[in-house]
Protein backbone atom coordinates (compact mmCIF):
# COMPACT_ATOMS: atom_id res chain seq x y z
CA UNK A 1 0.00 0.00 0.00
CA UNK A 2 2.89 2.48 1.02
CA UNK A 3 4.19 1.34 -2.47
CA UNK A 4 1.34 2.54 -4.60
CA UNK A 5 0.68 5.20 -2.24
CA UNK A 6 4.23 6.54 -2.99
CA UNK A 7 3.40 5.77 -6.87
CA UNK A 8 0.38 8.01 -6.79
CA UNK A 9 2.11 10.93 -5.60
CA UNK A 10 4.82 11.38 -7.69
CA UNK A 11 2.24 10.44 -10.98
CA UNK A 12 0.64 13.59 -9.05
CA UNK A 13 3.70 15.55 -9.26
CA UNK A 14 4.72 14.23 -13.10
CA UNK A 15 4.91 17.47 -15.76
CA UNK A 16 2.13 16.61 -18.74
CA UNK A 17 4.87 16.93 -21.07
CA UNK A 18 3.63 16.70 -25.03
CA UNK A 19 4.65 14.46 -27.59
CA UNK A 20 7.56 15.23 -30.05
CA UNK A 21 4.89 15.85 -32.84
CA UNK A 22 5.55 17.71 -36.33
CA UNK A 23 3.02 18.80 -38.49
CA UNK A 24 3.06 19.97 -42.05
CA UNK A 25 0.51 19.93 -45.22
CA UNK A 26 1.63 19.17 -48.64
CA UNK A 27 0.28 21.40 -51.41
CA UNK A 28 -2.76 19.38 -52.13
CA UNK A 29 -3.95 19.93 -48.62
CA UNK A 30 -3.18 16.78 -47.40
CA UNK A 31 -2.50 17.00 -43.75
CA UNK A 32 -0.15 15.50 -42.18
CA UNK A 33 0.62 14.85 -38.63
CA UNK A 34 4.70 13.16 -37.49
CA UNK A 35 4.76 11.66 -33.77
CA UNK A 36 8.45 10.57 -33.24
CA UNK A 37 9.23 7.50 -30.66
CA UNK A 38 12.64 5.56 -31.76
CA UNK A 39 11.95 3.07 -28.91
CA UNK A 40 11.25 -0.04 -31.16
CA UNK A 41 11.59 0.06 -35.33
CA UNK A 42 7.99 -0.12 -35.88
CA UNK A 43 5.83 2.46 -37.48
CA UNK A 44 1.71 3.19 -37.55
CA UNK A 45 0.64 4.98 -40.77
CA UNK A 46 -3.04 6.41 -40.02
CA UNK A 47 -5.21 7.72 -43.05
CA UNK A 48 -8.21 9.70 -41.62
CA UNK A 49 -11.02 10.71 -44.07
CA UNK A 50 -13.15 13.70 -42.88
CA UNK A 51 -16.82 11.70 -43.58
CA UNK A 52 -18.70 9.09 -41.93
CA UNK A 53 -22.18 8.42 -41.57
CA UNK A 54 -23.35 11.84 -40.43
CA UNK A 55 -21.96 13.11 -43.94
CA UNK A 56 -24.00 10.43 -45.71
CA UNK A 57 -26.81 11.81 -48.84
CA UNK A 58 -30.36 11.08 -47.24
CA UNK A 59 -31.24 7.56 -47.69
CA UNK A 60 -27.90 6.42 -48.23
CA UNK A 61 -27.25 5.39 -44.79
CA UNK A 62 -24.56 3.06 -44.39
CA UNK A 63 -22.75 3.46 -47.41
CA UNK A 64 -19.67 5.37 -45.70
CA UNK A 65 -19.10 2.02 -43.58
CA UNK A 66 -19.89 0.16 -47.41
CA UNK A 67 -17.25 1.90 -48.79
CA UNK A 68 -14.68 1.48 -46.05
CA UNK A 69 -15.54 -2.46 -46.92
CA UNK A 70 -15.04 -1.94 -50.62
CA UNK A 71 -11.83 -0.04 -50.08
CA UNK A 72 -9.99 -3.36 -49.76
CA UNK A 73 -11.12 -4.15 -53.00
CA UNK A 74 -8.52 -3.44 -56.07
CA UNK A 75 -7.38 -0.17 -57.60
CA UNK A 76 -5.78 0.10 -61.20
CA UNK A 77 -2.91 -1.50 -59.96
CA UNK A 78 -3.82 -4.11 -56.86
CA UNK A 79 -6.35 -6.62 -57.56
CA UNK A 80 -8.80 -7.55 -55.26
CA UNK A 81 -7.51 -8.45 -51.32
CA UNK A 82 -4.25 -7.66 -52.89
CA UNK A 83 -3.80 -4.60 -50.51
CA UNK A 84 -3.75 -6.36 -47.59
CA UNK A 85 -2.39 -9.66 -48.26
CA UNK A 86 0.93 -7.38 -48.96
CA UNK A 87 0.68 -5.93 -45.51
CA UNK A 88 0.55 -9.07 -44.46
CA UNK A 89 3.39 -10.35 -46.20
CA UNK A 90 5.49 -7.43 -44.65
CA UNK A 91 4.38 -9.14 -41.66
CA UNK A 92 1.96 -5.91 -40.61
CA UNK A 93 -1.37 -6.01 -40.07
CA UNK A 94 -4.11 -3.25 -41.22
CA UNK A 95 -7.69 -2.41 -40.51
CA UNK A 96 -10.08 0.41 -40.87
CA UNK A 97 -13.33 1.92 -38.66
CA UNK A 98 -15.80 3.94 -39.48
CA UNK A 99 -17.64 6.51 -37.26
CA UNK A 100 -20.51 9.29 -37.44
CA UNK A 101 -17.53 11.91 -38.42
CA UNK A 102 -14.65 10.03 -40.26
CA UNK A 103 -13.34 6.48 -41.75
CA UNK A 104 -9.56 5.70 -40.65
CA UNK A 105 -7.65 2.96 -42.31
CA UNK A 106 -4.36 1.62 -40.84
CA UNK A 107 -1.38 -0.23 -41.06
CA UNK A 108 1.36 -1.49 -38.55
CA UNK A 109 4.67 -2.53 -39.85
CA UNK A 110 8.32 -2.41 -39.59
CA UNK A 111 9.36 1.08 -40.23
CA UNK A 112 11.25 0.27 -43.03
CA UNK A 113 7.77 -0.90 -45.07
CA UNK A 114 6.66 2.83 -44.10
CA UNK A 115 7.63 3.36 -47.88
CA UNK A 116 5.34 0.47 -49.27
CA UNK A 117 2.69 1.40 -47.16
CA UNK A 118 2.28 4.97 -48.48
CA UNK A 119 2.32 3.70 -51.77
CA UNK A 120 -0.07 1.43 -51.75
CA UNK A 121 -2.34 3.85 -49.34
CA UNK A 122 -2.25 6.71 -51.72
CA UNK A 123 -3.21 4.30 -54.71
CA UNK A 124 -6.54 3.46 -53.32
CA UNK A 125 -7.07 6.89 -52.28
CA UNK A 126 -7.74 7.98 -55.84
CA UNK A 127 -7.40 4.92 -58.07
CA UNK A 128 -10.00 2.40 -56.26
CA UNK A 129 -11.86 -0.05 -59.18
CA UNK A 130 -15.31 -1.34 -58.14
CA UNK A 131 -17.49 -3.81 -59.55
CA UNK A 132 -20.73 -5.30 -59.45
CA UNK A 133 -19.47 -8.26 -57.57
CA UNK A 134 -18.12 -6.55 -55.42
CA UNK A 135 -21.03 -4.53 -54.37
CA UNK A 136 -23.10 -7.56 -54.36
CA UNK A 137 -20.35 -9.69 -52.45
CA UNK A 138 -20.14 -6.63 -49.20
CA UNK A 139 -23.36 -5.81 -49.46
CA UNK A 140 -24.37 -8.93 -48.03
CA UNK A 141 -21.42 -8.85 -45.49
CA UNK A 142 -23.00 -5.95 -44.11
CA UNK A 143 -25.78 -7.31 -44.05
CA UNK A 144 -25.01 -10.27 -42.24
CA UNK A 145 -22.79 -7.88 -39.75
CA UNK A 146 -25.85 -5.88 -38.93
CA UNK A 147 -28.10 -9.09 -38.38
CA UNK A 148 -25.10 -10.05 -36.17
CA UNK A 149 -24.44 -7.05 -34.12
CA UNK A 150 -27.46 -5.12 -33.93
CA UNK A 151 -30.38 -7.48 -34.91
CA UNK A 152 -29.48 -10.46 -32.60
CA UNK A 153 -28.67 -8.42 -29.66
CA UNK A 154 -31.65 -6.55 -28.08
CA UNK A 155 -29.37 -4.10 -26.31
CA UNK A 156 -27.84 -2.58 -29.45
CA UNK A 157 -31.81 -2.58 -30.78
CA UNK A 158 -32.32 -0.58 -27.77
CA UNK A 159 -29.58 1.91 -28.00
CA UNK A 160 -30.19 2.28 -31.36
CA UNK A 161 -33.76 3.15 -30.80
CA UNK A 162 -32.39 5.69 -28.40
CA UNK A 163 -30.18 7.61 -30.46
CA UNK A 164 -32.44 7.93 -33.19
CA UNK A 165 -35.14 9.48 -30.55
CA UNK A 166 -32.01 11.78 -28.97
CA UNK A 167 -31.50 12.98 -32.36
CA UNK A 168 -34.31 13.97 -34.34
CA UNK A 169 -33.24 16.38 -36.70
CA UNK A 170 -29.44 15.70 -36.83
CA UNK A 171 -27.67 13.26 -38.59
CA UNK A 172 -26.20 11.67 -35.30
CA UNK A 173 -29.19 9.62 -35.11
CA UNK A 174 -28.96 7.54 -37.86
CA UNK A 175 -26.87 4.78 -37.02
CA UNK A 176 -22.97 3.71 -38.62
CA UNK A 177 -23.72 0.55 -39.97
CA UNK A 178 -26.82 2.13 -41.81
CA UNK A 179 -30.99 1.46 -41.34
CA UNK A 180 -31.19 -2.30 -42.79
CA UNK A 181 -33.68 -1.35 -45.29
CA UNK A 182 -31.28 1.08 -46.70
CA UNK A 183 -28.38 -0.72 -46.67
CA UNK A 184 -30.60 -3.45 -49.41
CA UNK A 185 -30.73 -0.66 -52.26
CA UNK A 186 -27.08 0.43 -51.50
CA UNK A 187 -25.35 0.17 -54.98
CA UNK A 188 -22.33 0.49 -57.21
CA UNK A 189 -23.23 4.30 -57.85
CA UNK A 190 -23.88 4.92 -54.35
CA UNK A 191 -20.36 4.07 -53.05
CA UNK A 192 -18.56 5.32 -56.15
CA UNK A 193 -20.38 9.15 -55.62
CA UNK A 194 -19.04 9.17 -52.19
CA UNK A 195 -15.84 7.96 -52.91
CA UNK A 196 -15.44 10.79 -55.79
CA UNK A 197 -16.58 12.91 -53.32
CA UNK A 198 -14.65 12.63 -49.89
CA UNK A 199 -11.65 10.59 -50.69
CA UNK A 200 -9.13 13.38 -51.69
CA UNK A 201 -5.79 14.44 -50.45
CA UNK A 202 -7.74 18.22 -49.45
CA UNK A 203 -9.92 16.09 -47.37
CA UNK A 204 -7.84 13.45 -45.20
CA UNK A 205 -5.19 13.57 -42.29
CA UNK A 206 -2.15 11.64 -42.84
CA UNK A 207 -0.71 10.41 -38.76
CA UNK A 208 2.84 8.70 -38.66
CA UNK A 209 4.11 7.47 -35.49
CA UNK A 210 6.58 5.34 -34.46
CA UNK A 211 10.44 4.87 -35.78
CA UNK A 212 10.64 7.69 -37.93
CA UNK A 213 11.86 11.27 -38.49
CA UNK A 214 9.77 14.52 -39.93
CA UNK A 215 11.95 14.65 -42.96
CA UNK A 216 11.95 10.92 -43.90
CA UNK A 217 8.16 11.17 -44.04
CA UNK A 218 7.88 14.27 -45.48
CA UNK A 219 9.76 12.96 -48.76
CA UNK A 220 7.67 10.18 -48.92
CA UNK A 221 4.32 11.53 -48.19
CA UNK A 222 5.47 13.99 -51.26
CA UNK A 223 6.35 11.00 -53.29
CA UNK A 224 3.36 9.31 -53.18
CA UNK A 225 0.87 11.32 -51.68
CA UNK A 226 1.84 14.76 -53.17
CA UNK A 227 0.87 14.01 -57.05
CA UNK A 228 -2.58 13.23 -56.41
CA UNK A 229 -5.25 16.02 -56.85
CA UNK A 230 -7.54 17.37 -54.58
CA UNK A 231 -11.34 17.39 -54.48
CA UNK A 232 -13.38 20.52 -55.68
CA UNK A 233 -16.39 18.76 -53.81
CA UNK A 234 -14.63 19.38 -50.49
CA UNK A 235 -17.18 22.11 -48.49
CA UNK A 236 -17.93 22.56 -44.97
CA UNK A 237 -19.20 20.31 -43.18
CA UNK A 238 -22.62 22.28 -41.59
CA UNK A 239 -25.25 19.57 -40.64
CA UNK A 240 -28.88 20.03 -39.36
CA UNK A 241 -29.26 21.47 -35.89
CA UNK A 242 -30.46 19.32 -33.79
CA UNK A 243 -34.03 21.38 -32.30
CA UNK A 244 -34.34 22.19 -28.39
CA UNK A 245 -35.23 19.51 -26.56
CA UNK A 246 -37.93 20.42 -23.76
CA UNK A 247 -39.41 16.79 -22.44
CA UNK A 248 -37.37 13.27 -21.37
CA UNK A 249 -38.05 10.72 -24.41
CA UNK A 250 -38.77 6.88 -22.62
CA UNK A 251 -39.14 3.84 -24.13
CA UNK A 252 -39.22 0.35 -23.13
CA UNK A 253 -37.73 -2.62 -25.15
CA UNK A 254 -39.32 -5.72 -24.37
CA UNK A 255 -37.56 -9.19 -26.25
CA UNK A 256 -37.85 -12.77 -24.78
CA UNK A 257 -33.70 -12.56 -25.24
CA UNK A 258 -33.37 -10.26 -22.54
CA UNK A 259 -31.41 -12.19 -19.50
CA UNK A 260 -29.94 -8.85 -17.92
CA UNK A 261 -32.70 -6.35 -17.75
CA UNK A 262 -31.80 -2.69 -17.40
CA UNK A 263 -31.98 1.07 -16.93
CA UNK A 264 -30.11 3.42 -20.08
CA UNK A 265 -30.31 7.31 -19.88
CA UNK A 266 -28.56 9.69 -22.48
CA UNK A 267 -28.03 13.44 -22.26
CA UNK A 268 -27.46 15.72 -24.80
CA UNK A 269 -23.74 16.98 -24.09
CA UNK A 270 -21.55 20.10 -25.23
CA UNK A 271 -18.69 18.24 -27.02
CA UNK A 272 -14.56 19.37 -26.89
CA UNK A 273 -13.97 22.82 -29.52
CA UNK A 274 -11.04 24.27 -30.25
CA UNK A 275 -9.85 26.45 -28.07
CA UNK A 276 -12.47 25.29 -25.26
CA UNK A 277 -12.25 22.43 -23.73
CA UNK A 278 -13.15 23.24 -20.36
CA UNK A 279 -16.57 21.93 -20.10
CA UNK A 280 -15.51 18.64 -21.96
CA UNK A 281 -13.31 18.19 -19.44
CA UNK A 282 -15.50 18.53 -16.14
CA UNK A 283 -17.50 16.32 -17.85
CA UNK A 284 -15.56 13.48 -18.51
CA UNK A 285 -14.19 14.19 -14.69
CA UNK A 286 -18.02 13.88 -13.98
CA UNK A 287 -18.42 10.26 -15.89
CA UNK A 288 -15.30 8.71 -13.39
CA UNK A 289 -17.18 10.15 -10.32
CA UNK A 290 -20.62 9.14 -10.88
CA UNK A 291 -19.65 5.60 -12.62
CA UNK A 292 -15.94 5.01 -13.54
CA UNK A 293 -15.17 2.71 -11.34
CA UNK A 294 -17.27 -0.56 -10.58
CA UNK A 295 -15.86 -0.43 -6.89
CA UNK A 296 -15.07 3.35 -6.07
CA UNK A 297 -17.83 5.51 -8.13
CA UNK A 298 -20.47 6.82 -6.64
CA UNK A 299 -23.01 5.16 -8.19
CA UNK A 300 -21.07 1.91 -7.42
CA UNK A 301 -20.59 2.45 -3.33
CA UNK A 302 -24.61 3.79 -3.26
CA UNK A 303 -26.66 1.33 -5.70
CA UNK A 304 -24.43 -1.54 -5.16
CA UNK A 305 -22.21 -2.04 -1.84
CA UNK A 306 -24.55 0.33 -0.61
CA UNK A 307 -26.85 -0.36 3.04
CA UNK A 308 -29.27 -1.12 0.46
CA UNK A 309 -28.27 -2.24 -2.95
CA UNK A 310 -30.31 -2.17 -5.81
CA UNK A 311 -27.65 -2.92 -8.53
CA UNK A 312 -25.21 -5.63 -9.98
CA UNK A 313 -23.72 -3.29 -12.18
CA UNK A 314 -23.70 0.82 -12.55
CA UNK A 315 -21.57 3.01 -14.81
CA UNK A 316 -21.22 6.42 -16.32
CA UNK A 317 -19.58 7.21 -19.61
CA UNK A 318 -19.07 10.73 -22.01
CA UNK A 319 -16.72 11.12 -24.81
CA UNK A 320 -17.16 14.51 -26.03
CA UNK A 321 -14.52 14.02 -29.22
CA UNK A 322 -17.08 14.54 -32.01
CA UNK A 323 -17.64 17.35 -34.59
CA UNK A 324 -21.20 18.10 -33.23
CA UNK A 325 -22.94 17.69 -29.79
CA UNK A 326 -22.36 14.78 -27.72
CA UNK A 327 -23.79 12.49 -25.62
CA UNK A 328 -23.62 11.43 -21.61
CA UNK A 329 -24.63 7.94 -20.69
CA UNK A 330 -25.86 6.16 -17.02
CA UNK A 331 -26.60 2.47 -17.03
CA UNK A 332 -28.15 0.94 -13.76
CA UNK A 333 -28.07 -3.32 -13.98
CA UNK A 334 -30.94 -4.36 -10.80
CA UNK A 335 -30.35 -6.86 -8.62
CA UNK A 336 -32.59 -9.83 -9.31
CA UNK A 337 -35.80 -8.99 -7.89
CA UNK A 338 -35.67 -5.27 -8.08
CA UNK A 339 -37.33 -3.75 -10.62
CA UNK A 340 -36.80 -1.25 -13.35
CA UNK A 341 -38.59 1.41 -11.61
CA UNK A 342 -36.91 1.22 -8.65
CA UNK A 343 -33.15 0.85 -9.73
CA UNK A 344 -33.86 4.25 -11.76
CA UNK A 345 -35.16 5.91 -8.85
CA UNK A 346 -31.92 5.27 -6.57
CA UNK A 347 -30.17 6.56 -9.91
CA UNK A 348 -32.05 9.50 -10.05
CA UNK A 349 -31.47 9.61 -6.15
CA UNK A 350 -27.57 9.69 -6.13
CA UNK A 351 -27.62 12.10 -8.86
CA UNK A 352 -30.07 14.75 -7.12
CA UNK A 353 -27.24 14.03 -4.12
CA UNK A 354 -24.38 15.48 -5.95
CA UNK A 355 -26.14 17.68 -7.79
CA UNK A 356 -26.84 19.59 -4.47
CA UNK A 357 -23.46 18.50 -2.60
CA UNK A 358 -20.72 18.21 -5.35
CA UNK A 359 -18.17 15.66 -4.92
CA UNK A 360 -16.17 14.89 -2.39
CA UNK A 361 -12.90 16.18 -2.09
CA UNK A 362 -10.61 12.79 -1.22
CA UNK A 363 -12.67 11.45 -4.26
CA UNK A 364 -11.85 14.37 -6.72
CA UNK A 365 -8.15 14.06 -5.78
CA UNK A 366 -8.01 10.49 -6.25
CA UNK A 367 -10.23 10.36 -9.53
CA UNK A 368 -7.79 14.04 -11.22
CA UNK A 369 -4.41 11.41 -9.92
CA UNK A 370 -5.93 8.22 -12.08
CA UNK A 371 -6.24 10.70 -14.77
CA UNK A 372 -3.17 12.35 -14.60
CA UNK A 373 -2.05 8.89 -14.51
CA UNK A 374 -4.23 7.49 -17.81
CA UNK A 375 -2.62 10.52 -19.37
CA UNK A 376 0.83 9.45 -18.75
CA UNK A 377 0.70 6.17 -19.18
CA UNK A 378 -1.28 6.60 -22.79
CA UNK A 379 2.19 8.11 -24.09
CA UNK A 380 3.21 4.58 -23.82
CA UNK A 381 1.08 3.62 -26.57
CA UNK A 382 1.93 4.90 -30.06
CA UNK A 383 -0.98 3.31 -32.15
CA UNK A 384 -3.25 5.12 -29.25
CA UNK A 385 -1.16 8.07 -30.15
CA UNK A 386 -1.90 8.30 -33.45
CA UNK A 387 -5.57 7.28 -32.65
CA UNK A 388 -5.61 9.95 -30.52
CA UNK A 389 -4.08 12.77 -32.90
CA UNK A 390 -5.96 11.64 -35.84
CA UNK A 391 -9.44 11.40 -34.29
CA UNK A 392 -8.97 14.89 -33.11
CA UNK A 393 -7.88 16.79 -36.35
CA UNK A 394 -10.76 14.98 -38.13
CA UNK A 395 -13.38 16.39 -35.66
CA UNK A 396 -11.84 20.01 -36.38
CA UNK A 397 -9.04 20.21 -33.20
CA UNK A 398 -5.98 20.99 -33.48
CA UNK A 399 -3.18 19.34 -32.24
CA UNK A 400 -2.74 22.11 -29.40
CA UNK A 401 -5.65 20.71 -28.58
CA UNK A 402 -4.80 17.59 -27.74
CA UNK A 403 -1.58 18.20 -26.30
CA UNK A 404 -3.46 21.30 -24.16
CA UNK A 405 -6.00 18.43 -23.01
CA UNK A 406 -4.23 16.60 -20.19
CA UNK A 407 -3.25 20.01 -18.81
CA UNK A 408 -7.20 21.22 -19.29
CA UNK A 409 -8.39 18.33 -16.92
CA UNK A 410 -5.80 18.91 -14.66
CA UNK A 411 -7.27 22.15 -13.72
CA UNK A 412 -10.89 21.41 -13.53
CA UNK A 413 -12.07 22.41 -10.32
CA UNK A 414 -15.18 20.79 -8.45
CA UNK A 415 -17.25 23.81 -8.92
CA UNK A 416 -16.93 23.23 -13.06
CA UNK A 417 -17.91 19.63 -12.15
CA UNK A 418 -20.83 20.73 -9.75
CA UNK A 419 -22.11 23.07 -12.88
CA UNK A 420 -21.66 20.67 -15.14
CA UNK A 421 -23.91 18.41 -13.87
CA UNK A 422 -26.48 20.85 -12.86
CA UNK A 423 -26.04 21.79 -16.63
CA UNK A 424 -26.47 18.54 -18.65
CA UNK A 425 -28.24 16.07 -16.00
CA UNK A 426 -31.39 17.55 -16.78
CA UNK A 427 -34.66 15.13 -17.80
CA UNK A 428 -36.07 17.10 -19.87
CA UNK A 429 -32.77 16.87 -22.20
CA UNK A 430 -32.27 12.95 -22.00
CA UNK A 431 -33.84 9.61 -22.91
CA UNK A 432 -34.33 7.13 -21.33
CA UNK A 433 -35.00 3.10 -22.06
CA UNK A 434 -35.65 -0.08 -20.61
CA UNK A 435 -34.65 -3.29 -21.67
CA UNK A 436 -36.92 -6.05 -20.09
CA UNK A 437 -37.67 -9.65 -21.30
CA UNK A 438 -41.17 -10.55 -22.60
CA UNK A 439 -44.16 -11.16 -19.75
CA UNK A 440 -43.36 -14.98 -20.96
CA UNK A 441 -39.43 -14.84 -20.37
CA UNK A 442 -39.74 -13.07 -17.00
CA UNK A 443 -41.97 -16.26 -15.68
Amino acid sequence: MLRRTLALCLLAATPLLAEDVTTFRLDNGLEVVVIEDHRAPVVTQMVWYRTGAADEAPGRSGIAHFLEHLMFKGTDTLAPGEFSATVEAQGGNDNAFTSWDYTAYFQRVAADRLDLMMRLEADRMRNLQISEDDITTERAVIIEERKQRTESSPGALLQEQMRAAQFLNHPYGIPIIGWLHEMETLDRQAALDHYTRFYAPNNAILVVAGDVTPEAVREMAQRHYGPLAPSDAITDRKRPAEPPQIAERRMTLTDQRVSEPYVLRSYLAPERDPGDQEKAAALTILAEILGGSGQTSLFAQALQFGANPVAVYSSAFYDGTGLDESTFGLLVVPMPGVDLATAEAAMDAVIADFVDAGPDAEDFARIKTQIRANQIYARDNVDGLARRYGEALAVGLTVQDVQDWPAVLDAVTPEQVQDAAREVLNRNRAVTGWLMPTEEAAQ
